[in-house]
């Protein structure tokens, strides 16, 4: 199975739209890293667990300034603002999360990142991923390649021989996947008894960038939230990975939609067919056919108990 195909569209087109979101998420990174750990009050963000720091919401200001004065016409969706209207009501959406790894930020782990996408209508044509703990910084362009700190993000290395402990793989759901959702506890432990290690890092945008260097061999996203999603699958598509449904159809990374078609696999061309067959049993339209392994067997294994039934429907949330 080969990785998506490169849009037919002018990396050019976008290069100062490129530049902005960079420069914005650098600077706003930078607020971030001058008040980590102790410069920053939090508070509940909802009944689910989740919370929000006056990190959270200065970044975010800065960036919705830096993106609102280049281009006011635009339209923003921010991670704690919202929708802003901008001024020509075009096809054009900037999206922001200021802070991806609230959570972490809050027990003083330094896993977060900033994160900037513009889609136009549903289509993400640039992304950025910054890490304000080491000042690196990725982008992608549609068509244009992903870059890091040290340039162009290299095509996957030639395939590789599957570990015996299975692959590494990243995990992420949406905020507003209930604790007992059946699909997400059968996919979560089917992947746990069947991958090497199954990273869950409260921040998506970081597990999209190790992904995107080669670190991890795959990424699943069950019910994935909207806001971070374009960036992050932009810029691993960019550095050559290959992005699909759970059903193996074609995933586009855009946040159009209810989160029930936000659910995706993604993973180096050469690992795809095996990720696949981890995850397509909890496709939509397999009914009553999840399955869990009770014991690990390695990556060849076969799925063996009945597990779970759909979720009840299109919700959404803020924050994985």
């Amino acid at each position: 199975m080969s990785p998506n195909p490169d849009p037919s569209s002018s990396p050019a087109g976008y290069a100062v739209e490129h530049r902005t979101a960079v420069g914005a998420a650098e600077e706003a990174g930078a607020l971030l890293r001058s008040r980590f750990p102790d410069g920053f009050a939090a508070r509940p963000k909802g009944q689910l667990g989740d919370v929000v720091t006056d990190l959270d919401v200065a970044a975010e200001q800065l960036l919705v300034g830096r993106i609102r004065e280049r281009f006011p016409h635009d339209r923003i969706l921010a991670e704690e603002s919202g929708e802003l209207a901008g001024h020509g009501g075009g096809d054009r959406t900037w999206l922001i999360d200021p802070l991806d790894g609230s959570n972490n930020v809050v027990i003083g782990l330094p896993v977060y990142v900033v994160g900037v996408a513009l889609c136009v209508e549903d289509t993400p044509v640039v992304g950025v991923v910054h890490d304000p703990m080491t000042g690196r910084t990725w982008s992608a362009l549609r068509g244009g390649g992903a870059q890091g700190p040290g340039g162009r993000l290299a095509a996957p290395p030639p395939a590789r021989p599957l570990s015996a402990a299975g692959p590494l793989l990243a995990w992420t759901q949406g905020h507003a996947v209930s604790r007992d959702d059946h699909v997400a506890c059968a996919l979560r432990h089917t992947l746990e008894l069947r991958s090497r290690r199954l990273l869950q890092l409260w921040a998506p945008l970081v597990a999209w960038a190790m992904l995107a260097r080669g670190d991890i061999d795959g990424f699943v996203g069950y019910r994935a939230e909207a806001i971070d999603l374009p960036a992050g699958a932009l810029l691993a598509r960019e550095a050559g990975i290959a992005l699909r449904h759970l059903d193996g159809a074609e995933f586009g990374g855009g946040f159009g939609g209810p989160d029930t078609g936000r659910s995706f696999v993604a993973g180096r061309p050469e690992m795809l067919p095996h990720l696949l067959d981890l995850v397509s049993p909890f496709s939509p339209g397999t009914e009553g056919m999840h399955t869990v392994e009770t014991a690990p067997a390695g990556p060849t294994a076969r799925r063996s108990s009945a597990a779970g039934t759909p979720p009840s429907g299109p919700t959404s949330g803020h924050r994985p």
